[in-house]
């Protein structure tokens, strides 16, 4: 029911504020971080984070997409708009968010920055960012050389370490966007000085326009003053915009054109470039900007001393048509605006605390700031640019050559706008969920995208992201699909057939992929590789084993056998509507199967399943060249993923498919081992019927382990390696050599697999949320006489719904206010735990500490992090 309102407050926000999709054409488009981008990449040696550095950022005119600080653009990343800022101190104009590079971090690459998704809605209509600026010098040298000089075992130094904010020597500057029509923008920003003295601050908003490569005199967009509280924005493609001032400022003209003098030694081909401003500002050089005022790229630069603990508020407006009293209803349409936010939100928040409320509305607003314009022809890329020096031979032969069909151009959901600026497959799919509960169609059209012949494989491969296209991540869309078409048939009583229809044919070609090419030994057990848990076991499963040999994946298997049952579920809903489908059902119903029966006995062999008796676990099976089987007793969260292949059919569902309950009850009279596999599957309890790789005992052995806080268990979610290797780390002989895997709940600590891909132990929010997901579906069949203890060893017993409430609480106590009002997320800084400034802006991590629950990793991470706004 929760589901229902969501959508419902979706179409009310619709209804009321009158918004058509059009709405959406403007919105926080731009990204964080488009330099060392693979996209911006034309090395010989696919170097990334080099060929295109920060420094060399603000001289570098883009090719595939713009970055900016709490910006905007249109939907084709046509014109943009982003804030600027200089302290007086900092030897560069702060245009664009610092971080070090993945080289560079003890822990990999890593934003250095404070900023804030604080809210936003669907058409964009209402936003709001924070972005904090300290008032002395940026630590530009001192962040690179601390990070340097640690190791892996080290914590990260992060900007609020610096010293910089302990006296409240910064400033706060709130951007807001409101909408008035379609292209009518409003913009405030309010700057408050924190500290306890007089500041200055060169504040400059700047607009440009995306430099394509295929400028002529024709076709050039300029941008030139209107007068001087006004600037006109010249574009064939868009028309023509205009910019008011409340308050004139002077305008700063240039190019959005590189510097080839300044980065390559060779002659300018204008003689304004993109970072003609940065020179002017900070520099000093005064033939640095067009005193002709015009050009591609404007900045409005105002200069203020902000009193201290005061603040002051600029406002601008963007629009399509001349007005002559631009600012005559600002302040009422930006309180309309957030009003109707406020009511958009308040539907889908009752009966929650405040605190809850805080979070959750947070928690959204991340994933909507998140939206990004990603543009990246793979073939263009590849070849090089029209007019421009043709990329070495290993560039045009190298990354995602074989990618060459996939043509990007579209609004996508982005893991981290900074760490992360482009799709992933299985994050995506994560993403749709929170999304689906306050834009229904944007989580449908998002979920289409990558089965689009545009992105998919000819061969049925999903793209997985963009430093390797062809790279594995788990097949999740299926769940997510399905998932979705049910939130939207709760909701309005009618499920949208079309979309699930095009799901299913295109996901058939992909599940065909898996079985084709991750199943190379026939056997329905799988391998998959990187799989999205990265290099939690024993060997780097992206490479060969040491030794030779194939690594049966329990996770792999489990995904698959998962994938299997949506897809068979998928199939009976759409036979409801056109019987074809139920052979499709019949299909997918057997493959499932069959995909249990080798999870227990691999090629036939008894005793060399997946499943260990004497553990009560699942391990991964390690098959060498000479054809030996070892287990690999190690207990991580592949173990526990079987768990998530379960489906509860209701018996009136079953009824409408005599074919397909012919057909099992056929195949299991046959096959009676394997339906001994899959749990009561005819429904015995007359209610329903369940599919499930695990029958009770089974389960109950699972939920012993991930249950006891001694081994997966954490007061703030599951762990992803048991905690017994603390103390007693696993330890495995292959061919002379030692791999050894210890328990640490935080950061990796070892870079054996390269990059920071090593973890082993931190806790990942979509995996338990899918394993939170199953135990309420497992509660659904056995209902409330089944009771297991919770924790394990505690005594106290819980049904299995009570103990998924319980793992979603502790879940969603990492980021809600503890009886001392401290936030777990936070960790021991006294800075964001106390100062009203800090502590009740949240930040959602890419993973979290095992033992503590404090952020780790990307700080920004919304993306599947934003689950915790449906936990919640």
């Amino acid at each position: 029911m929760q589901q229902a309102s969501c959508v419902q407050s979706n179409m009310k926000e619709t209804s009321k504020l009158k918004k058509p999709q059009s709405w959406r054409k403007w919105g926080p488009y731009l990204s964080e971080r488009q330099w060392g981008t693979v996209r911006e990449d034309y090395s010989a040696n696919g170097d990334a984070w080099d060929y295109i550095s920060h420094d060399m950022a603000r001289s570098k005119a883009y090719r595939w997409g713009e970055e900016g600080i709490g910006g905007l653009s249109d939907d084709q990343q046509i014109l943009c708009l982003a804030t600027s800022y200089w302290n007086g101190k900092d030897p560069i104009l702060k245009e664009r968010l610092f971080g070090l590079t993945n080289p560079e971090g003890n822990h990999g690459e890593d934003v250095k920055e404070l900023y804030y998704y604080l809210d936003n809605v669907p058409s964009h209509s209402y936003m709001k960012f924070l972005y904090k600026y300290p008032q002395g010098e940026f630590p530009y040298q001192q962040l690179l050389a601390e990070n340097r000089k640690r190791g892996k075992q080290d914590p990260e130094f992060e900007l609020i370490d610096s010293g910089l904010f302990d006296n409240d020597q910064y400033f706060d500057v709130f951007t807001e966007y409101a909408k008035n029509t379609e292209n009518d923008i409003l913009i405030q920003y309010t700057i408050h000085n924190r500290g306890n003295q007089d500041a200055p601050l060169h504040f400059l908003p700047t607009l440009w326009f995306r430099n394509p490569l295929e400028w002529t005199e024709n076709n050039r967009p300029v941008i030139s003053p209107l007068d001087c509280n006004t600037l006109m924005l010249q574009t064939k493609k868009m028309g023509n915009y205009y910019c008011h001032l409340e308050e004139k400022a002077p305008f700063l003209f240039t190019e959005n054109e590189t510097n080839n003098q300044k980065l390559y030694n060779v002659a300018n081909t204008v003689p304004h470039v993109k970072d003609g401003i940065n020179d002017y500002v900070v520099s000093g050089k005064q033939n640095a900007i067009n005193t002709q005022q015009n050009g591609t790229k404007v900045a409005i630069h105002y200069q203020k001393n902000i009193p201290a603990k005061s603040s002051i508020t600029i406002k601008l407006r963007l629009t399509d048509k001349k007005n002559n009293a631009p600012f005559k209803d600002f302040d009422q349409i930006f309180k309309t605006q957030l009003s109707l936010a406020d009511d958009f939100y308040a539907d889908k928040q009752k009966g929650k605390s405040e605190d809850q409320k805080l979070v959750q509305r947070q928690a959204w607003a991340g994933m909507l700031w998140s939206k990004q314009f990603y543009y990246y022809y793979v073939k263009d890329w590849l070849k090089g640019d029209k007019n421009e020096p043709e990329p070495p031979l290993s560039h045009q032969l190298g990354r995602n050559e074989d990618w060459g069909h996939l043509m990007a151009a579209d609004i996508i959901s982005m893991p981290d706008n900074w760490e992360y600026p482009w799709f992933a497959a299985w994050d995506l799919a994560f993403h749709c969920i929170p999304l689906a509960s306050i834009d229904i169609q944007f989580a449908k059209d998002q979920i289409l995208l990558l089965i689009m012949e545009r992105y998919m494989h000819p061969n049925g491969q999903f793209p997985a992201y963009e430093w390797n296209f062809g790279d594995v991540n788990p097949p999740v869309h299926s769940w997510a699909a399905w998932k979705i078409y049910q939130m939207e048939k709760e909701s309005t009583g009618k499920g949208d057939l079309v979309f699930l229809e095009k799901m299913f044919h295109k996901m058939m070609l992909n599940f065909n992929w898996w079985v084709n090419r991750k199943d190379t030994e026939g056997n329905n057990i799988f391998e998959g590789g990187f799989l999205g848990l990265d290099n939690i076991g024993v060997f780097d499963r992206s490479k060969p084993l040491p030794g030779g040999g194939i690594l049966e994946q329990s996770d792999g298997t489990s995904w698959m056998a998962m994938y299997a049952l949506n897809m068979m579920r998928i199939a009976m809903e759409l036979s409801y509507h056109n019987h074809v489908y139920e052979d499709m059902a019949v299909k997918f119903s057997e493959h499932f199967f069959y995909i249990a029966g080798a999870m227990a006995n691999m090629n036939n062999v008894e005793g060399a399943g997946l499943w260990d008796e004497e553990d009560g676990f699942y391990y991964d099976m390690l098959h060498s060249d000479d054809g030996d089987w070892k287990r690999l007793r190690l207990r991580t969260l592949v173990g526990l993923l079987p768990l998530i292949a379960v489906e509860v059919i209701e018996e009136n569902n079953w009824d409408k498919l005599p074919r397909l309950v012919s057909h099992i009850k056929w195949f299991t009279s046959q096959r009676p081992d394997l339906a001994l596999l899959v749990s009561n599957w005819d429904g015995k309890n007359g209610k329903s019927q369940l599919l499930s790789l695990l029958r009770g005992h089974r389960m109950k052995c699972l939920l012993r382990r991930m249950l006891d806080e001694n081994e997966f268990l954490s007061d703030f979610g599951v762990r992803s390696v048991s905690k017994v290797y603390e103390k007693n780390p696993f330890i495995f002989e292959l061919g002379g050599e030692i791999f050894e895997v210890k328990y640490t709940p935080a950061e990796s600590d070892t870079g054996m697999f390269g990059g920071n891909s090593n973890w082993r132990g931190p806790i990942w929010m979509p995996v338990n949320y899918m394993l939170i997901e199953s135990m309420y579906r497992f509660h659904d069949y056995y209902g409330g006489d089944f009771k297991i203890e919770m924790p394990t060893g505690s005594g106290n017993y819980s049904t299995l719904k009570e103990a998924a409430n319980t793992v979603s609480h502790r879940l969603t106590s990492i980021f809600l206010k503890d009886h001392n009002g401290r936030r777990a997320v936070f960790g021991d800084n006294k800075k964001l735990q106390e100062d009203p400034h800090f502590k009740d802006y949240i930040l959602f991590h890419e993973y979290f500490n095992g033992d503590n629950g404090k952020g780790l990793g990307a700080s920004h991470q919304t993306g599947w992090t934003g689950l915790v706004a449906m936990l919640i």
